[in-house]
């Protein structure tokens, strides 16, 4: 079948956008939960933004999908709302992010024979732990990067092929999101190293796909994009410009993935000095020169640019533990800074209790639909200051396990950054700081992937010299230190911890079989089912 291949290059596009003033990037993000346009000038500056919500459908349980058509329909009308404020000779670009590990199968024509499968559908869990426990699962993380985990695509095209093999029958190419979205925008199917990186089906060592995981995944190479750097440069199609607003051919930067964008966003480029976003969810990563996973599996490892790669972990359970310890244990309080008011009152380590957030099953660096939270070490003395403290704490100490395993993986972290809703509390400030027993800088991020694409775009394009100029951008506004006391009882809580996961394997895999059928977020009778939180989009 004929494969869409992408001929454009940055130096033959270096004259399409015509006059000076062109000095602005779009930044196109597209999240789980909405697309996002932000335009930035090279001094780091927000110009303009637009954003539109896009549905999140789940139409059987574990399923989590997205109409492909609807995401190409959102960017289009964003940056025609950006180029409006801004005006088109400003734009020299427009440069993409993505959530990661989504799946979309295409006819031979290029039309969606699916909806895009997004990395919270969880469908695919069976697949994932018969792919890791399987012999030579770890030498595939290890080979890939990627975790074998159901967000991943590499479980979700076998979850496919033994499900739905007639529709497999018809599929010509397997792409992500954005790959869609640059097909349908520049008429090119290409697909970043980056996002490529977090499909399970991509080799590290030279960046050409993996034929084990193919051949697990049951596709061949010439279903997939072609796999071009995430500086490639493509043109902006003739039928897509007047929707946009902007001139035909205007230079589209492929970009790269959000989770590894996201580290643009505070500042951290060099080796040594990691990311950390704590929100709903959280993750912890580091950018070092070239890839690296730790023994054990614990980590991901996805490309950045061609001479810089990803290394770190996403946690599914952050703030959203403490918003559950709210809702069950503390309805009485009135918002969150009176929450942690009270967990406050509790000595550092809890009185011995131990919490395992797990209430949205783990990713790092156990990447495993299993788990379920836990509360360990209840004594008749624990109150309520107890649990809330322990439930921050257990966040905290999960965090420490990522950070345990990339230094396994030979990283030398040096420096947190640090952001996220949750980071606006003293509590958590300090019991991050506390938990790694490192200093924690709170960074005045930027829009997050959205900055980091532009940034990226902002290289590919010639309008800075590369991203390291971030660093300049990015201001540091407080940096919390580690109390030797406090730092002291979580480090010898930490194996304690850690050991728990293993522990209670057993027992997870027993309450799964007892009600198989139970969703997590089930309903007593009487009471509306809890609301399911947002999903992250970087993982």
């Amino acid at each position: 079948m004929p494969h869409p291949t992408s001929t454009a290059t940055a130096s033959e596009n270096a004259g399409t956008t015509a006059g000076t003033r062109a000095d602005v990037v779009l930044g196109v993000d597209l999240g789980t939960t909405s697309t996002k346009v932000v335009a930035f000038d090279t001094r780091g500056r927000q110009l303009a933004t637009a954003s539109r919500g896009i549905d999140l459908d789940e139409p059987h349980a574990g399923h989590a999908v997205q109409d492909p058509d609807a995401i190409v329909d959102a960017v289009r009308t964003c940056v025609r709302d950006v180029v409006t404020q801004l005006g088109a000779d400003r734009v020299a670009a427009l440069s993409f992010s993505s959530a990661m590990h989504s799946l979309l199968g295409l006819s031979p024509t290029l039309d969606p024979l699916t909806p895009s499968v997004t990395w919270g559908d969880t469908r695919a869990a069976a697949q994932a732990e018969r792919l890791r426990a399987a012999t030579g699962g770890l030498a595939l993380h290890q080979r890939t990067g990627t975790p074998l985990h159901p967000m991943s695509p590499l479980p979700k095209l076998v979850w496919f092929h033994e499900q739905e093999p007639k529709l497999c029958e018809g599929v010509g190419f397997w792409v992500g999101i954005k790959d869609y979205v640059l097909w349908r925008l520049c008429g090119a199917l290409v697909v970043d190293h980056s996002t490529a990186s977090a499909t399970g089906l991509l080799s590290m060592a030279d960046l050409a796909w993996d034929g084990e995981a193919l051949a697990l995944a049951g596709i061949t190479a010439e279903q997939l994009p072609e796999l071009v750097p995430t500086t490639h440069v493509l043109p902006l199609g003739e039928d897509v410009a007047t929707a946009t607003g902007l001139p035909a051919g205007t230079r589209v930067v492929v970009g790269a993935a959000d989770g590894p964008l996201a580290n643009l966003g505070v500042g951290a480029v060099r080796p040594g000095v990691a990311a950390c976003s704590l929100g709903t969810s959280g993750a912890l990563r580091v950018v070092v020169d070239r890839p690296a996973v730790d023994p054990l599996g614990g980590v991901f490892c996805y490309a950045l640019t061609p001479t810089r790669w990803v290394v770190g972990g996403a946690i599914n359970n952050g703030g959203v533990v403490l918003g559950w310890a709210q809702d069950t244990l503390a309805p009485d309080t009135g918002d969150e800074a009176e929450l942690l008011e009270i967990a406050a009152r509790a000595p550092v380590g809890s009185g011995g209790l131990l919490m395992l957030p797990y209430l949205l099953s783990e990713r790092a660096p156990h990447w495993s639909a299993l788990p379920r939270g836990a509360y360990v070490g209840l004594t008749r003395a624990h109150r309520r200051e107890h649990l809330l403290r322990a439930a921050v704490e257990g966040v905290c100490l999960q965090l420490a396990t990522v950070l345990r395993a990339m230094r396994a993986a030979g990283l030398d972290i040096s420096e947190v950054r640090a952001t996220g809703g949750v980071m606006r509390s003293e509590l958590w400030q300090q019991v991050l700081a506390d938990a790694f027993d490192m200093d924690v800088r709170l960074a005045q991020g930027q829009e997050g992937s959205g900055f980091g694409a532009a940034l990226l775009g902002m290289e590919a394009v010639g309008l800075v010299p590369s991203i390291d100029v971030v660093e300049d951008m990015v201001e540091i506004t407080r940096t919390v230190h580690p109390r030797p006391a406090a730092a002291e009882v979580y480090r010898s809580l930490l194996p304690v911890f850690s050991e728990l996961y293993d522990a209670l394997v057993p027992t997870y895999r027993a309450l799964r079989r007892l009600a198989p059928s139970l969703p997590l977020d089930a309903a007593a009778p009487g009471t509306a089912p809890a609301a399911r939180p947002a999903a992250s989009a970087q993982p």
